[in-house]
């Protein structure tokens, strides 16, 4: 069976959220499955280490998780309109995967959380699927096909899923929940025809 490795970095849950939702999404096309990973906080103490397992949620992920999948879709909470440090951290340890090709051809796709409506959701989108692009993916977004695209009031954007969390509400609403299923199937679509 092929598999899409959804990743993400989460502080406060948000982007968690939408990272189930997406592997749902991805496992509802009933012939990709879903690996779900995180990437640890990175520390300002250099001599701490991150625990080798998280104390709850999904496991760490490895650079072998990259290896064996065949699509990938990427998350971060925003941070100053960009993606958050420890995700930008796994990516920068990608040299080997960049150098061989490894990720090249595979269909990849990003998400995201803010705590404003205007926090710089967009551009976290992009700036994370730089990265991608330089590994020579095949990014997928959203269409306006998806209906729901046209009726969010908070988070879903073109360039990936999205969730507005406000008020301590880190549960994804129900258009932001049906926007990350959409994107997990677009992928996980992609990445079997393009497999078979």
């Amino acid at each position: 069976m092929f598999e899409v490795l959804v990743l993400y970095y989460s502080r406060h849950g948000s982007t968690a959220a939408l990272a189930r939702h997406i592997a749902r999404g991805v496992e509802e096309t009933n012939y990709v499955k879903a690996r779900l990973r995180a990437v640890p906080a990175v520390s300002s103490v250099s001599e701490q280490v991150a625990e080798p397992v998280p104390k709850d949620g999904p496991p760490y992920a490895t650079q072998e998780d990259l290896n064996s999948c065949q699509g990938l879709i990427i998350g971060s909470p925003t941070h100053f309109g960009n993606m958050a440090a420890p995700l930008k951290y796994f990516l920068d340890g990608t040299t080997a995967h960049w150098v061989s090709g490894a990720l090249a051809g595979k269909p990849a796709a990003v998400f995201t959380s803010s705590s404003s409506l205007h926090g710089g959701q967009e551009s976290t989108l992009l700036s994370m699927m730089l990265p991608l692009l330089h590994h020579g993916m095949l990014l997928v977004g959203l269409p306006y096909s998806e209906p729901m695209l046209s009726k969010t009031h908070s988070g879903g954007t073109p360039y990936g899923a999205s969730h507005v969390a406000r008020d301590d509400n880190n549960s994804p609403d129900e258009t932001e929940k049906t926007l990350c299923r959409a994107l997990g199937k677009r992928v996980a679509t992609l990445v079997y025809q393009l497999n078979r």
